[in-house]
């Protein structure tokens, strides 16, 4: 057995270096959070409200920044020792235990323990950037980002100790440590931006397992019908075209995936835009998802309620609001105001059709999504010409 490979120092990604493919370890780490943000979302089908919703994206808002930590980290870092695997397994295994504590209230002991498996979260990806400090160059980037996330870590686990409300004002401290630590590091990671090729590709991954689940959803809500109604019919139907429209929109349209380079300081400050975008499409994705389900699943002669109807609309105006930032990234924002502007109609739209049919509902939805498309992807042409 070779001992040298198990404990190899981390090194600084080359640039220049030929495009870095995804690995297979990083895929099965993406399927594993994904699997996470499904499990955190079951309650939400039942609980389609706003209480419902800013539960769900409280825990959704944690998994995915531990998500995008870790592909931080190891898009800017390589290293493949057996130390960084088995620490990639101990992730693996906290978002599974942060899945299993969150069915419960965020006032229960239950999410208690999802804020301390959170915290066992930042700590693994505190050692992960303690062992890069062995890169020279670096070392003040990795000192910054363990120092903010292991205070964020500490405050995280003492909050599991605490009832309620002290414990949701010590998260609120937590979190905002936690999301201002990469800006406090933001003049070294000018000089050390993430691969400009692998992390959009990580995310575009990550898309495609989330859109799986988007579709998931649809199946589930195909299979809680005895009877196949035109109803849900037609609305599973849209639904799936739905899917299908978001997928050319974020790899056609908005060209997510293509390269993200944060040589410059403009460069970086788009690059931020496109990568916190990805937080309100994401979330966006799975809320839909849930609503979608739920609306498949009714009797031909129910319809969504007016909560239900609201959450759904929302999630979807957002969901498209966050794909014309994402695509404006790209395009230098010159046209993200104007085609911003068009959801607030899509919105009204799909809200006064869900009170009619929720044929009628899923349909609007899709016809909004891919006008909006249909424009940006105009103004984009026409910028070429």
């Amino acid at each position: 057995m070779n001992f040298a490979s198990l404990t190899e120092s981390p090194r600084l990604w080359p640039a220049g270096k030929s495009h870095r493919r995804v690995t297979w370890l990083e895929l099965f780490f993406d399927l594993i959070f994904v699997a996470a943000v499904a499990q955190v979302g079951k309650p939400l089908v039942q609980d389609y409200t706003l209480h419902g919703v800013l539960r769900y994206t409280f825990l959704f808002v944690l998994i995915w920044w531990a998500w995008s930590g870790h592909t931080l980290y190891t898009t800017r870092f390589e290293h493949d020792d057996g130390v960084q695997r088995a620490l990639t397994l101990v992730q693996c295994f906290i978002a599974a235990v942060m899945a299993a504590n969150a069915s419960e209230a965020l006032e229960s002991r239950s999410s208690a323990g999802f804020g301390a498996a959170y915290a066992g979260m930042r700590i693994i990806l505190v050692v992960q950037y303690l062992r890069a400090r062995s890169v020279p160059e670096t070392r003040p980037l990795t000192t910054r980002y363990a120092a903010g996330f292991g205070i964020a870590a500490l405050l995280w686990l003492g909050s599991a100790f605490l009832d309620v409300p002290e414990r949701y004002w010590v998260w609120g401290l937590a979190l905002a440590i936690d999301f201002a630590t990469p800006w406090l590091a933001a003049s070294h990671s000018l000089r050390f931006p993430p691969d400009a090729t692998h992390f959009p590709e990580r995310f575009g991954l990550f898309t495609i397992i989330l859109l799986g689940e988007f579709v998931a959803a649809v199946m589930r809500g195909i299979e809680s019908q005895e009877d196949w109604t035109f109803g849900a019919a037609g609305t599973a139907f849209s639904a799936m075209a739905f899917a299908f429209l978001l997928r050319w929109w974020y790899f056609d349209v908005a060209r997510s995936a293509e390269e993200r380079h944060g040589r410059s300081r403009r460069e970086a400050a788009w690059f931020q835009v496109w990568h916190y975008a990805h937080l309100p499409m994401f979330l966006g994705i799975a809320i839909a998802g849930a609503g979608f389900e739920k609306a498949i699943s009714l009797r031909e002669t129910e319809r969504l309620d007016f909560a239900a109807n609201a959450v759904v609309c929302v999630a979807v105006a957002v969901l498209m609001g966050a794909l014309v930032a994402i695509g404006a990234a790209s395009q230098r924002g010159r046209h993200m105001a104007r085609n911003c502007a068009l959801v607030v109609p899509c919105l009204a739209l799909a809200a006064s059709a869900g009170c009619w049919h929720r044929v009628a509902f899923a349909l609007t939805l899709v016809t909004a999504c891919w006008a909006l498309a249909a424009s940006v992807k105009r103004h984009s042409l026409a910028e070429a010409v």
